[in-house]
Protein backbone atom coordinates (compact mmCIF):
# COMPACT_ATOMS: atom_id res chain seq x y z
CA UNK A 1 0.00 0.00 0.00
CA UNK A 2 2.77 2.67 0.88
CA UNK A 3 4.65 1.42 -2.19
CA UNK A 4 1.33 2.20 -4.30
CA UNK A 5 0.40 5.30 -2.86
CA UNK A 6 4.58 6.53 -3.04
CA UNK A 7 3.69 7.46 -6.92
CA UNK A 8 2.34 10.91 -6.88
CA UNK A 9 -0.30 10.14 -9.93
CA UNK A 10 -1.48 7.69 -8.19
CA UNK A 11 -2.23 9.52 -5.34
CA UNK A 12 -3.77 12.43 -7.23
CA UNK A 13 -6.44 9.94 -8.33
CA UNK A 14 -7.11 8.65 -5.25
CA UNK A 15 -7.52 12.22 -3.35
CA UNK A 16 -9.63 13.12 -6.32
CA UNK A 17 -12.09 11.11 -4.89
CA UNK A 18 -11.31 10.82 -1.28
CA UNK A 19 -10.96 14.70 -0.37
CA UNK A 20 -14.34 15.55 -1.68
CA UNK A 21 -15.54 12.30 0.67
CA UNK A 22 -13.63 13.33 3.75
CA UNK A 23 -14.65 17.25 3.79
CA UNK A 24 -18.87 15.45 3.26
CA UNK A 25 -18.64 13.42 6.04
CA UNK A 26 -16.77 16.37 8.35
CA UNK A 27 -19.81 18.44 7.52
CA UNK A 28 -22.24 16.12 8.11
CA UNK A 29 -21.03 14.83 10.94
CA UNK A 30 -19.73 18.37 13.04
CA UNK A 31 -23.61 19.47 12.71
CA UNK A 32 -24.99 15.68 14.27
CA UNK A 33 -21.85 16.60 16.76
CA UNK A 34 -22.95 19.92 17.66
CA UNK A 35 -26.55 19.19 17.79
CA UNK A 36 -25.40 16.40 20.08
CA UNK A 37 -23.06 18.50 22.00
CA UNK A 38 -25.50 21.76 22.21
CA UNK A 39 -29.36 20.31 22.81
CA UNK A 40 -29.22 16.35 23.43
CA UNK A 41 -26.62 15.96 25.77
CA UNK A 42 -27.23 16.87 29.35
CA UNK A 43 -25.35 18.89 31.27
CA UNK A 44 -22.29 17.08 33.17
CA UNK A 45 -22.87 15.25 36.49
CA UNK A 46 -20.50 17.76 38.87
CA UNK A 47 -19.41 20.14 36.43
CA UNK A 48 -22.73 21.32 34.59
CA UNK A 49 -23.02 23.15 31.04
CA UNK A 50 -19.33 24.04 31.41
CA UNK A 51 -18.37 20.36 30.86
CA UNK A 52 -19.57 21.22 26.92
CA UNK A 53 -16.48 22.61 25.91
CA UNK A 54 -15.31 18.97 26.46
CA UNK A 55 -16.88 18.24 22.90
CA UNK A 56 -14.41 20.68 21.61
CA UNK A 57 -11.26 20.28 23.48
CA UNK A 58 -11.08 16.44 23.96
CA UNK A 59 -11.39 15.76 19.70
CA UNK A 60 -8.71 18.12 19.16
CA UNK A 61 -6.21 16.76 21.46
CA UNK A 62 -6.83 13.35 20.63
CA UNK A 63 -6.14 14.75 16.52
CA UNK A 64 -3.69 16.68 17.96
CA UNK A 65 -1.58 13.15 19.09
CA UNK A 66 -3.20 11.27 15.80
CA UNK A 67 -1.45 13.90 13.91
CA UNK A 68 1.85 13.68 14.95
CA UNK A 69 1.50 9.62 15.23
CA UNK A 70 1.13 10.17 11.58
CA UNK A 71 3.75 12.77 11.31
CA UNK A 72 6.25 10.20 12.77
CA UNK A 73 5.28 7.56 11.13
CA UNK A 74 5.59 9.56 7.67
CA UNK A 75 9.01 10.68 8.40
CA UNK A 76 10.27 6.95 9.76
CA UNK A 77 9.31 6.36 5.54
CA UNK A 78 10.82 9.00 4.43
CA UNK A 79 14.06 7.83 6.77
CA UNK A 80 14.11 4.52 5.41
CA UNK A 81 12.53 4.40 2.04
CA UNK A 82 13.25 7.55 1.14
CA UNK A 83 9.94 8.25 -0.97
CA UNK A 84 9.58 12.01 -1.53
CA UNK A 85 5.36 11.72 -0.94
CA UNK A 86 6.02 10.80 2.45
CA UNK A 87 8.07 14.02 3.53
CA UNK A 88 4.84 15.89 1.63
CA UNK A 89 2.34 13.83 3.75
CA UNK A 90 4.85 14.59 7.38
CA UNK A 91 4.28 18.10 5.98
CA UNK A 92 1.00 18.34 5.41
CA UNK A 93 0.35 16.88 8.82
CA UNK A 94 2.11 19.10 10.61
CA UNK A 95 0.20 22.57 9.95
CA UNK A 96 -3.05 20.66 11.24
CA UNK A 97 -1.48 19.05 14.03
CA UNK A 98 -0.20 22.03 15.19
CA UNK A 99 -3.52 23.90 15.09
CA UNK A 100 -5.38 21.42 16.85
CA UNK A 101 -2.48 21.39 19.54
CA UNK A 102 -3.30 25.12 19.78
CA UNK A 103 -7.21 24.54 20.67
CA UNK A 104 -6.50 21.91 22.64
CA UNK A 105 -4.42 24.16 24.73
CA UNK A 106 -6.58 27.43 24.65
CA UNK A 107 -10.39 25.56 24.88
CA UNK A 108 -8.59 23.64 28.08
CA UNK A 109 -7.73 26.87 29.51
CA UNK A 110 -11.07 28.03 28.88
CA UNK A 111 -12.23 24.89 30.31
CA UNK A 112 -10.00 25.08 33.26
CA UNK A 113 -10.75 28.40 34.48
CA UNK A 114 -14.42 27.68 35.95
CA UNK A 115 -13.24 24.12 37.47
CA UNK A 116 -10.09 24.71 38.43
CA UNK A 117 -10.17 28.56 39.38
CA UNK A 118 -7.07 28.77 37.07
CA UNK A 119 -6.44 29.55 33.45
CA UNK A 120 -3.04 27.22 33.98
CA UNK A 121 -1.37 24.52 35.78
CA UNK A 122 2.20 23.43 35.14
CA UNK A 123 0.68 19.87 35.05
CA UNK A 124 2.29 16.66 33.10
CA UNK A 125 -0.49 16.62 31.02
CA UNK A 126 -0.45 20.65 30.04
CA UNK A 127 3.12 20.64 29.81
CA UNK A 128 3.64 18.00 27.63
CA UNK A 129 0.83 19.02 25.63
CA UNK A 130 2.71 22.84 25.15
CA UNK A 131 5.92 20.92 24.35
CA UNK A 132 3.93 18.92 21.37
CA UNK A 133 3.36 22.42 20.19
CA UNK A 134 6.51 23.54 20.26
CA UNK A 135 7.79 20.35 18.68
CA UNK A 136 5.28 20.70 15.74
CA UNK A 137 6.28 24.78 15.25
CA UNK A 138 10.12 23.24 14.88
CA UNK A 139 9.51 20.72 12.89
CA UNK A 140 8.05 23.24 10.08
CA UNK A 141 10.70 25.96 11.06
CA UNK A 142 13.50 23.14 10.03
CA UNK A 143 11.68 23.03 6.36
CA UNK A 144 11.53 26.42 6.40
CA UNK A 145 15.62 27.68 6.84
CA UNK A 146 16.81 24.89 5.56
CA UNK A 147 17.61 25.51 1.65
CA UNK A 148 18.31 22.09 0.82
CA UNK A 149 15.36 20.03 0.39
CA UNK A 150 17.32 16.84 0.46
CA UNK A 151 19.21 17.41 3.77
CA UNK A 152 15.83 19.37 5.42
CA UNK A 153 14.08 16.25 4.56
CA UNK A 154 16.76 14.10 6.82
CA UNK A 155 17.05 16.24 9.31
CA UNK A 156 13.22 16.91 10.12
CA UNK A 157 12.38 13.03 9.89
CA UNK A 158 15.11 12.37 12.69
CA UNK A 159 13.81 15.42 14.48
CA UNK A 160 9.99 13.89 14.55
CA UNK A 161 10.77 10.36 15.38
CA UNK A 162 12.63 11.74 18.05
CA UNK A 163 10.46 13.90 19.05
CA UNK A 164 7.15 11.08 18.83
CA UNK A 165 8.29 10.23 22.25
CA UNK A 166 6.71 12.86 24.06
CA UNK A 167 3.15 11.24 22.71
CA UNK A 168 3.26 8.09 25.19
CA UNK A 169 4.35 10.99 27.69
CA UNK A 170 1.13 13.20 27.09
CA UNK A 171 -0.94 9.92 27.30
CA UNK A 172 0.27 8.35 30.28
CA UNK A 173 1.08 11.85 32.21
CA UNK A 174 -1.96 11.87 34.22
CA UNK A 175 -1.39 8.24 35.75
CA UNK A 176 2.50 9.05 36.04
CA UNK A 177 2.30 12.71 38.19
CA UNK A 178 -0.66 13.99 40.76
CA UNK A 179 -2.44 16.39 37.66
CA UNK A 180 -5.80 18.34 37.66
CA UNK A 181 -6.62 16.36 34.47
CA UNK A 182 -9.03 13.56 34.81
CA UNK A 183 -8.48 9.91 33.30
CA UNK A 184 -9.73 9.15 29.97
CA UNK A 185 -13.13 10.93 29.25
CA UNK A 186 -15.25 8.04 27.51
CA UNK A 187 -14.39 5.95 30.81
CA UNK A 188 -15.37 9.07 32.88
CA UNK A 189 -18.55 9.50 31.04
CA UNK A 190 -19.50 5.92 31.31
CA UNK A 191 -18.67 5.53 35.44
CA UNK A 192 -20.23 8.93 36.00
CA UNK A 193 -23.22 9.85 33.79
CA UNK A 194 -26.64 8.18 33.30
CA UNK A 195 -26.76 10.43 30.21
CA UNK A 196 -23.58 8.76 28.98
CA UNK A 197 -24.98 7.74 25.54
CA UNK A 198 -25.79 11.27 24.41
CA UNK A 199 -22.40 12.54 25.81
CA UNK A 200 -20.55 9.86 24.06
CA UNK A 201 -22.44 10.09 21.12
CA UNK A 202 -21.68 14.37 21.01
CA UNK A 203 -18.44 13.52 21.70
CA UNK A 204 -17.49 10.53 19.07
CA UNK A 205 -19.10 12.48 16.40
CA UNK A 206 -17.23 15.30 17.33
CA UNK A 207 -14.10 13.29 16.85
CA UNK A 208 -15.27 11.89 13.60
CA UNK A 209 -15.57 15.27 12.53
CA UNK A 210 -12.52 16.28 13.27
CA UNK A 211 -10.89 13.35 12.39
CA UNK A 212 -12.21 14.01 8.64
CA UNK A 213 -11.40 17.36 8.60
CA UNK A 214 -7.62 16.68 9.20
CA UNK A 215 -7.73 14.04 6.76
CA UNK A 216 -9.20 16.65 4.22
CA UNK A 217 -6.52 18.97 5.46
CA UNK A 218 -3.79 16.86 4.74
CA UNK A 219 -5.12 15.37 1.46
CA UNK A 220 -5.41 18.73 -0.02
CA UNK A 221 -1.80 19.95 1.70
CA UNK A 222 -0.17 17.04 -0.16
CA UNK A 223 -1.44 17.88 -3.21
CA UNK A 224 -0.13 21.25 -3.28
CA UNK A 225 3.09 19.82 -2.16
CA UNK A 226 3.69 17.80 -5.11
CA UNK A 227 2.06 20.45 -7.30
CA UNK A 228 4.38 22.73 -5.88
CA UNK A 229 7.21 20.42 -6.94
CA UNK A 230 6.69 19.85 -10.10
CA UNK A 231 6.07 23.83 -10.69
CA UNK A 232 9.97 23.77 -9.09
CA UNK A 233 11.10 21.10 -11.24
CA UNK A 234 13.62 22.54 -14.05
CA UNK A 235 11.80 22.21 -17.76
CA UNK A 236 13.91 20.43 -20.57
CA UNK A 237 15.63 23.28 -22.82
CA UNK A 238 13.24 23.51 -26.20
CA UNK A 239 14.86 22.09 -28.62
CA UNK A 240 16.87 24.49 -31.35
CA UNK A 241 17.76 23.96 -34.84
CA UNK A 242 21.29 23.38 -35.29
CA UNK A 243 22.34 25.95 -38.45
CA UNK A 244 25.02 23.87 -40.67
CA UNK A 245 25.58 26.57 -42.85
CA UNK A 246 25.09 29.84 -44.04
Amino acid sequence: MISYLANPARFERLAKYASPIFALVSIVAFIIGLYFALVKSPPEKYQGDAARIMYVHVPAAWCAMMAYTALAAASLVSFVWRHPLADSAAKAFALPGAAFTFLALATGSLWGKPIWNTWWEWDGRMTSVLVLLFIYLAYMALWAVIEDKKRAARLASIFAMVGFINIPIIKYSVEWWNSLHQPASISKLEANSIYSGEMITALLTMALAYTCLFGWLSINGIRRDIAKAKAARPTAPAATATITEL
